[in-house]
């Protein structure tokens, strides 16, 4: 006789590239930082390739790359001043132009109506997280928000998704972890938490099927499609 199907007992779900697209407000306060420092804007993509780990983070590496092209810049890009620029740039931007993916709101929706706990569990800072997610009508829909800030470690550390499926009340092995990227497929396996991924995001500009994902579904509809169904409900039209 055939087992049947593992059935996560909750799900959480990265936030930028997952649940927002948010890479055209990072790109311009970025972009607006640099431009503070009379520094040349970067193309897009390339600021996209390097969100994942937080904006400090992001702007970390940028700024290596920028003074290994160009060691000049060191005189006038400094860390401290340039993270405290881009602090108040993405405050001021923060949920402006972001948008939610289709069938964000829905899906979490759909799975708290089925008994299914949500979650949100990203590098991005507390504050910027919340105003990001009140700003796309996501928050209402949430059971738990853990954010770059919240703990003492980050995404890819195990103790991360441990802590949000102790926090939903689920074992780590029963908890499902949606992302966009290698750090998010990480931070299951290293929790003991399935590994599922979308195919629309960031992940460094590599597609995510490259980093092996234990499932990966068409958008963020399909898997409340398929939580569900192990259920045995079915996803409203």
């Amino acid at each position: 006789m055939s087992q049947p199907e593992w059935m996560p007992d909750a799900v959480t779900f990265d936030l930028d590239g997952t649940l927002v697209d948010t890479a055209g407000e990072i790109a311009a306060a970025v972009n607006a930082t640099l431009a503070e420092f009379d520094v040349e804007a970067r193309p897009q993509a390339e600021i996209t390739a390097l969100i994942g780990d937080g904006l400090r983070a992001l702007m970390l590496r940028l700024m290596a790359q920028l003074l290994l092209a160009r060691p000049s810049l060191a005189e006038r890009l400094q860390p401290d001043a340039a993270l405290a620029s881009l602090e108040r740039h993405y405050a001021l931007r923060v949920g402006a132009s972001a948008r939610a993916y289709p069938g964000a709101a829905s899906t979490l929706q759909a799975l708290r109506a089925a008994g299914v706990p949500t979650g949100c569990v990203t590098n991005k800072d507390g504050r910027h997280a919340r105003m990001l997610l009140e700003a796309t009508g996501l928050i209402e829909h949430l059971d738990l928000v853990i954010a770059g800030d919240t703990l003492p470690q980050r995404k890819p550390h195990p103790s991360v998704l441990r802590s949000a499926a102790a926090r939903l009340g689920v074992a780590p092995h029963r908890l499902a972890h949606v992302g966009d990227s290698r750090t998010d497929l990480q931070a299951a396996r290293n929790a003991g938490a399935a590994d599922w991924a979308v195919p629309h995001g960031y992940n460094g500009g590599e597609p995510i099927e490259a980093a092996a994902p234990g499932r990966l579904f068409d958008d963020l509809g399909a898997v409340a499609a398929h939580v569900l169904a192990l259920r045995g409900h079915r996803l409203a039209a």
